[in-house]
């Protein structure tokens, strides 16, 4: 593949191990020029620091934009996790008209929402915002919970297929290519659920007994490397779902490490993974 410029635009969590501190590294390891657009910076993510300190960056969006269109700066992708408002959402619009090469990729992150709950601060007016914000993507990769609230689906911890099967066929009202993570119908399994153009494959591999924050980030943005250097939507999948569980093995036997994954320890295999053969 070409060397891509990627935009990714998500938040800053300065401590946590998610968005652009996983984002960033992790797409620049997958050989490709990676910018950013942060939504806003936090002290430490929201999953049990208590109440980080938080600035939103809402209002630099249109200086920051303006300058871009004025340098005529181009992407080759742009993808987006944690946004944190809806006024984010109409900025990316507008970076997906004018700022996105012919033919360059979209993928929608919907970092919003887990385990039956929304994250802190955000309401069901925005996991609907969220919906129609899929739309405009070429690729989305939810997890069952974001699904759910997407598509007014009733959450259930326990999976069978018939609900997956309903799930994903909302979820490829909204968009063409649907990444859906979570899937395991068996409690030592987990796996991920494609649609590709409307035909599916279901990619399992075991459990780890133990979940951490920003696993979902981590991989989003390996899914994202691979697949923007010529990976199929599958075998992009199948990175960044076992790089995502080397980075749990890594971590999960350590109680004092519980706020993230040692992602970083990791990232020669991915390279290998991507590189090894070219």
């Amino acid at each position: 593949m070409a060397y891509q410029r990627i935009l990714t635009v998500q938040d800053i969590s300065c401590i946590g191990q998610c968005s652009i501190t996983v984002a960033l590294p992790i797409l620049s390891a997958c050989g490709h020029e990676t910018c950013i657009l942060p939504s806003g910076v936090l002290s430490t993510h929201t999953g049990g620091f208590g109440m980080p300190h938080i600035k939103d960056l809402t209002e630099e969006f249109s200086g920051i934009l303006d300058h871009w269109q004025a340098q005529n700066f181009v992407f080759d992708a742009v993808y987006t996790g944690y946004l944190g408002n809806t006024k984010h959402m109409d900025f990316v619009r507008e970076i997906f008209r004018t700022l996105l090469i012919p033919g360059g990729v979209r993928i929608v992150d919907p970092a919003m929402a887990d385990h039956g709950k929304l994250y802190t601060g955000f309401d069901m007016d925005y996991a609907r915002a969220m919906g129609e914000f899929c739309s405009c993507a070429d690729v989305i990769l939810p997890n069952v919970t974001e699904g759910c609230l997407m598509t007014g689906m009733p959450y259930q911890q326990e999976l069978t297929e018939d609900f997956v099967s309903e799930l994903m066929g909302k979820l490829e009202q909204l968009a063409p290519n649907v990444v859906l993570t979570g899937v395991g119908y068996k409690d030592e399994e987990t796996g991920v659920l494609v649609s590709r153009n409307g035909k599916r494959w279901h990619y399992v591999h075991k459990k780890i007994p133990k979940s951490f924050h920003g696993t979902g980030d981590v991989f989003a943005s390996a899914f994202v490397g691979a697949y923007l250097q010529g990976k199929t939507l599958e075998e992009a999948v199948v990175i960044a779902a076992d790089f995502t569980a080397k980075c749990i093995e890594k971590t999960w036997k350590e109680p004092a490490h519980w706020y993230g994954v040692k992602f970083e320890a990791v990232l020669p295999e991915l390279i290998g993974t991507l590189f090894s053969e070219k």
